[in-house]
This record gives C-alpha cells, structure tokens and sequence, in this order.
C-alpha cells in the first residue's frame, strides 16, 4: 500500500470564527424560514424519541453541627458554613465619579483632512467665502489659519471645524512650525465689566471702544505670514495659488455644494 501523506492541521489563529445564523429576519420582523422549515434545517428529527441522561447534582450543606463545651450549652450548635455579612448597606453601591467633567479635558476629534498646510474655505463670521491657510489644531478644538493676512486680509484668528470645507489643494509648510504661544489664551478677549444702569442717563457716556490688536499681535501676523508666503511661492503654481487664494468662493445659479469636488 501507497504511503500517504499526512496532512497538516490548519494553524490556529487569533481571530475567532464568525457564527453565521440559521435564520435571519426580513422586512417587518419576518423570519426567512418557518418552524417547521428550521426543524428540517437543524436536523431535530434525528433527537426525536431519545432521552438525555438527566445527571443530578449533589446538593452541598450550607450548615454544619460544631460541638460545643459546657453542660448547659446543649452539646452542639448548627452553624451557617459561609459566615454572614456583619454589616449590611442602607442603600445599593453607588460608583463614584469625578466632581467635575471639564470642557477643556474632552477628546478633541479633528477631521482627517484637516491637516497643516490645507487650504480652507471659511463659511461663516466676518471673513465668510474667504480662502484661507490652516496652520494647526489648537488644544480647545479649534482651528488657527491664517489668509495670509497680505494676500486676502485675513489675520491670524480661530475658527470652529464646523465652519469650513477642507479642500484638496495644499501648501507645503515644510518644517516650519507656528509659534509655541500662539495658543487659545493668546486669542482670548477679556471682558469688561458693564456698570449698572442708574436712572438717569449719562449725555457724557463713554463710547464702546472696538477692538484693536497690539503691537504683539502685528509683530506675529508678520512673521507667520512671510513664512505662509514663502512656501506659497515654492509651489509648482504658485501664480495661480495666490489668485486662488484672493479670489471668494461663492455659488451661482445651478452649482450644488454636495455635488462639487473641492
């Protein structure tokens, strides 16, 4: 007789078969096969007229005899094996958890095609339609970008990922990185406080003072925005980046957004 080869078992791997069922529902909580289709399908006509052997468990004694010394003590006492609780909650376990949950401690989740160097188009504030550079996340979630200032007029400022489409065009930064303190409490306004209204109006009220950056604030949007401008020109078409950059992005007759690649 021929020697035959022995075949190798199948290596076992970490992943765990899938169990595929039997039956699965349709539309409307319909089952695709009926009781008597699933008693031919599961082959329970090969268990009708057999019995199982019935095993019977034996009943461990939760109590004990322990003797005890000492005439008038009766001899012996039963006992409970496991003994009981001594004490005994007034109320069901509650989990205890942090005083506090912080905004600023949540996860912060930022779209995959939102990385540095992307150019975005701004849908909404003062600056809505603009195209604009995005330099980097910031720790509260939002995004910093920049126009640059010199091309659009568009400075440094936050903006919300809610608020912007993320294009396919892109700017290579390179190795350059924002500076470390341009950060959420750079951006941050301080409020003043509002005095309260007396009866009689003041005729010489002081007028509400607009906002106007610092000395700070102009000495950054320089430097951020030559570096932004320098690797716009290191790109392959960068007469038509800058263009791009100035012009306003808006939507005529018969354009969908839904249907645009941007």
């Amino acid at each position: 007789m021929a020697p035959v080869e022995k075949v190798k078992a199948a290596q076992k791997t970490g992943k765990k078969n899938k169990k595929h069922p039997l039956n699965t529902y349709l539309r409307g909580g319909i089952l695709r096969y009926s009781k008597s289709q699933m008693y031919k399908r599961r082959a329970l006509y090969r268990l009708k007229g057999t019995k199982r052997p019935v095993f019977k468990k034996a009943k461990i004694p939760i109590k004990k005899v322990k003797k005890i010394g000492g005439a008038k003590n009766g001899s012996e006492r039963i006992v409970y094996k496991k003994k009981p609780k001594a004490n005994y909650p007034t109320k069901r376990f509650v989990k205890k958890r942090p005083a506090k949950h912080f905004f600023s401690q949540h996860k912060r989740n930022i779209r995959r095609n939102l990385k540095p160097g992307t150019v975005l188009i701004l849908l909404a504030g003062r600056h809505q339609g603009k195209r604009v550079v995005l330099l980097k996340s910031l720790a509260s979630g939002l995004l910093l970008v920049t126009g640059p200032f010199a091309v659009n007029s568009c400075p440094l400022r936050r903006v919300s990922q809610r608020y912007v489409i993320g294009t396919s065009t892109q700017v290579n930064l390179g190795d350059y990185k924002v500076p470390a303190h341009l950060d959420d409490a750079y951006f941050r306004r301080l409020k003043i406080k509002k005095e309260k209204k007396t009866g009689e109006g003041d005729i010489f009220a002081i007028k509400k003072e607009r906002f106007m950056p610092n000395e700070q604030r102009k000495k950054d949007q320089k430097e951020v925005d030559a570096a932004i401008i320098k690797a716009i020109k290191s790109h392959p078409e960068a007469k038509f980046l800058i263009k791009y950059l100035k012009n306003m992005f808006a939507l005529h007759s018969s354009q969908y957004p839904h249907r645009m690649i941007f």
